[in-house]
């Protein structure tokens, strides 16, 4: 069995006043020999009390630091546990074909499923120092981080309450779907994960789901289209290109509260 290893090591570079109260802190995983690593919120609640969890995820050539101050989501839900993973360099589908950036893996099998077993060993950890809701463990990611939620969704579905990818199409992942609850970030002027690519990801997802007729929901830009099997899909569709909209974290987090799994 590959061992899992989970230590407190202090962050070791100043992060921003953002991060200053209440900041996650740097954890280690040693995953098959390698040792991975995450910046984790952990309430003191999650000791008692069964806690939600975040996993979020950065796009290619990002780090944890970033996805926390970007993503947010220890200080947008703090009863939640976050989770900012940092990825290893990897070859990207649409720049970085050498892999000098980090990212995540691409579909099932590459890498060894190194990422697939590093979300195993966080989670596993998280189960073993934590009264963790096994009803509520969430995904969300931005770009080749949106690809890799959908990546676990296809390959871990059964774990997840509801899914957030941002600026992804998933094309290696999408026929391992089964229906579940998702909000899908998309930029109309998207030119790298082109928004067609992400509009007919969109279409897939609501055949996918049995959704009806879109209605306005929450916020701006979003449109919700309930499903008759209990899983809606939800899209946010914003002006921008490729770049994560700065009102998305605090969407994902209203969507997320709203889903946990029967």
């Amino acid at each position: 069995m590959r061992s899992i290893l989970l230590s407190f090591v202090p962050i070791l570079t100043a992060l921003p006043l953002a991060l200053a109260a209440d900041a996650p802190e740097r954890r280690e995983f040693t995953v098959d020999g390698v040792v991975r690593e995450a910046l984790v919120y952990i309430p003191a609640s999650a000791k008692t009390d069964r806690t939600p969890v975040v996993f979020a995820f950065h796009g290619h050539g990002g780090n944890m630091q970033n996805s926390a101050r970007t993503y947010g989501y220890h200080s947008l839900w703090p009863e939640a546990i976050a989770v900012y993973p940092q990825g290893l360099n990897t070859p990207g589908k649409l720049t970085d074909p050498e892999g000098k950036k980090p990212g995540w893996q691409h579909g099932v099998g590459d890498q060894g499923d190194r990422d697939l077993k590093f979300f195993d060993a966080m989670l596993a950890a998280l189960q073993t120092d934590c009264k963790v809701d096994a009803k509520r463990l969430y995904s969300t990611g931005h770009s080749n981080g949106g690809g890799f939620t959908y990546l676990l969704w296809a390959a871990r579905g059964e774990k997840f309450a509801a899914v957030a990818p941002s600026a992804a199409a998933a094309a290696r992942s999408r026929a391992m779907l089964k229906p579940k609850p998702v909000l899908h970030v998309a930029g109309e002027n998207d030119s790298l994960v082109k928004y067609a690519w992400q509009q007919q990801m969109m279409d897939e997802l609501r055949k996918l789901n049995e959704c009806g007729e879109g209605q306005p929901w929450k916020e701006t830009g979003c449109t919700l289209y309930p499903s008759k099997i209990g899983a809606p899909v939800v899209t946010f569709i914003h002006p921008g290109a490729h770049g994560f909209p700065k009102e998305a974290p605090a969407i994902i987090v209203k969507f997320f509260k709203g889903h946990a799994q029967p």
